[in-house]
């Protein structure tokens, strides 16, 4: 089985996919912490794709605000989390995972 592991910078800082740079997640993101995060931005791009199909703006508004909640959880966007102290870090993932649950049961 081939290793699909995606290339990092030295730092560790990004990811390198087909010659371009992404900003990887918060290294110290508790594991399960980050699968539900996952599960959070994975269903929040299905619903982008779904509000497109379904020419839905207000859907879609929706849908792209819980992707950057989540990717900001992630600390793949906002502030880097190499520039955050250790409780900016945890309150980062703690009030993005926080605010996804509670839209998901909203």
């Amino acid at each position: 089985m081939a290793d699909h592991t995606p290339e990092t910078t030295d730092d560790g800082r990004y990811l390198l996919i087909n010659g371009r740079r992404w900003r990887a997640t918060d290294p110290a993101l508790p594991e399960e912490v980050g699968q539900r995060l996952r599960r959070h931005l994975m269903s929040a791009r299905r619903e982008v794709g779904a509000a497109l199909r379904a020419a839905d703006g207000a859907a879609e508004r929706h849908a792209r605000r819980r992707v950057q909640l989540a990717k900001t959880a992630l600390g793949e966007r906002g502030t880097p989390w190499w520039e955050q102290s250790d409780s900016e870090r945890r309150d980062r993932w703690e009030t993005g995972l926080a605010a996804l649950d509670d839209d998901a049961t909203a």
